[in-house]
């Protein structure tokens, strides 16, 4: 499973970083990033993908 986030999407409420930090993270322009080589499949990647207000994770 690879997870992306869509930056157009993405409105910077950090609310995947709050429920998945292992994952996600702030990048400089205020949007969320996965992380590079972290394990995705975990139980908060879920939680956040169904949290996140706008869809913008996107489960490939």
């Amino acid at each position: 499973m690879a997870i992306k986030v869509d930056e157009e999407l993405c409105i910077g409420c950090e609310l995947c970083v709050q429920i998945c930090p292992e994952v996600f993270e702030m990048n400089t322009d205020g949007k969320s990033i996965v992380k590079a080589g972290v394990d995705v499949n975990t139980d908060c990647v879920e939680e956040a993908i169904d949290s996140c207000p706008t869809s913008a994770i996107i489960k490939e």
